[in-house]
C-alpha cells in the first residue's frame, strides 16, 4: 500500500512500518485489525512497574486533563492468563491515578464508541509478561486515524450471536455499525440488496425501520409478511429506488467489482444517506481491486470504514455516511 517504504515483523502476525501518511489524510488499511502510532519498544518487570511505566508516559500528553482512553492487550500465550494481566496493569494504574491525578482518572473512559477530535489514546500491547508496545497518541491523532484505528482493544470485537436470526450473517451489519458508530434507527428508510434469507432486513425491522427487500428469492416467512418490510423480487444490481433513503446495506453474493460498483452509483447519484456493503473476494488475487474503492470513498463520504470484520470470512466491508446530499431516485 506504501511502496517504498521500510516493513519489518515483529513476531506472528505484527508489523512495523514507517509508511503511513499523515494522519489528516484516510488510509485504510483493510486487513490491519489494529494499529500502534507513534510505538517504542517497553519492558517492565512486574504490574506495578508497567503501571508506572504508564503513568509516566501520561505526561505530558495528558497534562491538560483531555478525554482519554486505555487499551491494554496480551499477544503471548494463553489469552486468559495474559488478560488477567492486562486487568491487573489497568487497574494497578487506576489506583495511582486515584492518589496523584484524580482529574485524569475521571477523564478516563471505558467507552469504545469512536473517538472524538479531543480524545487521547494509550495503547500496550504486550508481548511478553515482562515486554511490550507502547503508543501514544494525542487528540486529534486518535479521530484523525479513525478509518484504521479500531476504538475497541486490539480492534477485536466478538462476533454477535442471535438464534433467532435467518442466518449468521446479521453479525456482519452490526459489527460495521459498532466500528461506524451510527446504526439503524427506527423511523428510518433502508434497501436492503441481495436480502435473501433476510439477516440484515431482521435486523433493520426490528429496530423499527422500513425495509425495501430485493432479491430473486424470498425471504424467510416471517419477515415476507412483516408490515414494515417490502419484498420486491429482481436483480440488486439494475434496481433503482423511487425516492433516496436513509440506509443502504448490502451483503450480496458477487464480484467484488460489481459490489463496488454498485456503491459507487448509488454515492454518486445520492440514493442514500448511509450504508454497509460487503465486498467478497474469491481470493487474496482480488485485494488490489479495492484501490479504486480506498480513492473514492475519503471523496464520497463524511466519514466511512473500510475493513475486514472479524465476522467477515474471505471479505471486507464498508460503511459510512455519504457526504452528498440526496437527490431525486428512480
Amino acid at each position: 500500500m506504501f511502496p517504498g517504504t521500510t516493513l519489518d515483523s515483529l513476531g506472528p502476525g505484527v508489523l512495523a512500518t514507517d509508511g503511513l501518511p499523515p494522519p489528516e489524510i484516510p488510509c485504510p488499511i483493510v486487513f490491519a485489525r489494529q494499529i500502534l502510532p507513534n510505538t517504542t519498544r517497553v519492558t517492565a518487570p512486574s504490574i506495578r512497574a508497567w503501571a508506572e511505566l504508564l503513568l509516566q508516559a501520561s505526561d505530558p500528553m495528558l497534562s491538560g486533563d483531555p478525554p482519554w482512553r486505555l487499551h491494554v492487550w496480551p499477544r503471548y500465550g494463553a489469552a486468559k492468563a495474559g488478560q488477567q494481566r492486562c486487568d491487573w496493569i489497568t487497574e494497578s494504574l487506576r489506583d495511582l491515578l486515584g492518589r496523584h491525578h484524580r482529574q485524569r482518572r475521571r477523564r478516563l473512559e471505558t467507552a469504545d464508541t469512536p473517538f472524538g477530535p479531543d480524545h487521547a489514546l494509550i495503547q500496550l500491547m504486550l508481548t511478553a509478561p515482562d515486554q511490550g508496545f507502547l503508543s501514544l497518541a494525542p487528540a486529534p491523532v486518535p479521530f484523525q486515524r479513525r478509518h484504521v484505528l479500531a476504538a475497541f482493544p486490539a480492534g477485536e470485537l466478538p462476533v454477535a450471536v442471535d438464534k433467532a436470526a435467518p442466518s449468521r450473517a446479521f453479525a456482519k451489519l452490526l459489527e460495521a455499525e459498532r466500528r461506524l458508530g451510527v446504526g439503524i434507527e427506527a423511523g428510518e428508510s433502508c434497501v436492503d440488496l441481495g436480502a435473501s434469507p433476510g439477516s440484515w432486513s431482521y435486523v433493520a425491522v426490528r429496530r423499527g425501520a422500513s425495509v425495501q427487500s430485493v432479491d430473486r428469492s424470498p425471504l424467510r416467512a416471517d419477515l415476507m409478511s412483516h408490515p414494515r418490510l417490502r419484498f420486491q423480487a429482481g436483480d440488486a444490481f439494475t434496481f433503482r429506488p423511487s425516492a433516496p433513503v436513509d440506509w443502504l446495506i448490502c451483503d450480496v453474493i458477487a464480484a467484488p467489482e460489481r459490489s463496488m460498483d454498485l456503491l459507487r452509483r448509488w454515492l454518486d447519484a445520492g440514493w442514500c444517506r448511509k450504508f454497509v456493503v460487503t465486498v467478497k473476494f474469491k481470493g487474496s488475487a482480488d485485494y488490489p481491486l479495492l484501490d479504486p474503492l480506498k480513492a473514492f470513498l475519503p471523496t464520497a463520504c463524511s466519514d466511512f470504514r473500510l475493513t475486514r470484520l472479524c465476522a467477515n470470512h474471505n471479505e471486507a466491508c464498508v460503511a459510512g455516511v455519504a457526504a452528498a446530499p440526496f437527490t431525486q431516485a428512480g
